[in-house]
């Protein structure tokens, strides 16, 4: 079973805009709303930064500085689905999307989705 499915990423160019999903296992993340989510990003070495990320009680989101005021990260917490809207996005924006949750409350994820390559043109 795979808990966590994203979606949406692809090749862009520098000033275009994508939007990922992450479609959450209804058998694991019930209530969805006990769930924090999260977007990381790995870009080449095994260097991974926290991108973004949302809590499951009062959708309160934080952001990487860099993509402050470009990303934004919100959930449906109905279909199970987090997404991270993206615009204006530079060559330091690419690299392999991860989804990842986490139980409100905790700091580190527990679940990891497979990842989603992002490539973006100049």
């Amino acid at each position: 079973q795979v808990d966590l499915v994203e979606s949406g990423g692809g090749l862009v160019q520098a000033g275009g805009s994508l939007r990922l999903s992450c479609t959450a296992s209804t058998r694991t993340f019930t209530p969805f709303t006990a769930y924090s989510f999260g977007w990381f990003r790995r870009t080449g070495g095994e260097d991974i930064v926290r991108v973004a990320a949302i809590t499951g009680n009062d959708n309160s989101a934080n952001y990487f500085p860099s993509v402050r005021g470009r990303f934004t990260i919100s959930r449906d917490n109905a279909e199970h689905t987090v997404f991270l809207q993206m615009n204006s996005l530079n060559a330091e924006d690419a690299g392999v999307y991860y989804c990842a949750a986490w139980a409100n409350g905790l700091l580190n994820p527990d679940f990891w989705g497979q990842g989603i390559q992002v490539t973006v043109s100049s």
